[in-house]
């Protein structure tokens, strides 16, 4: 699917600048190094699940597999997990507000859907 192809594509470049911002520009700013620790996490996983997009939008492509709403919802489950996962390590390791913690949970277990559906898929 192309969406989840261009999707993949962005937050793998966004997970890149993301990276390099937090190494160059954040690297002295962080009031511990356990924020930096957070930031190199969010980084991560951002980038793990940038590239599980860009394979789910290669496999759930008519070209390769047909159409797949299953791979289809795992690649948007990723994409919002991205979001809440790695968003919020981000803006915890950036502002030190620890209830912004409460928030990674929801992203990790978009994660673990979305790789359930791809292991459904995967058997069926």
């Amino acid at each position: 699917m192309e969406i989840l192809l261009g999707l993949g594509a962005i937050m793998a470049c966004l997970g890149v600048a993301l990276g390099a911002f937090g190494a160059h520009a954040l690297k002295d700013k962080f009031s511990t190094p356990r924020y930096a620790a957070i930031w190199e996490t969010a980084v991560q996983y951002h980038m793990y699940h940038s590239l599980g997009l860009l394979v789910l939008g290669m496999l759930s492509s008519d070209v390769l597999l047909g159409t797949s709403s299953m791979l289809s919802w795992a690649g948007y489950l990723m994409f919002a997990g991205i979001i809440f996962f790695s968003g919020s390590l981000y803006m915890l390791a950036v502002t030190g507000v620890k209830k912004l913690g409460a928030i990674t949970p929801i992203g990790g277990m978009l994660f673990i859907v979305a790789w359930i559906l791809v292991a459904i898929e995967a058997f069926a």
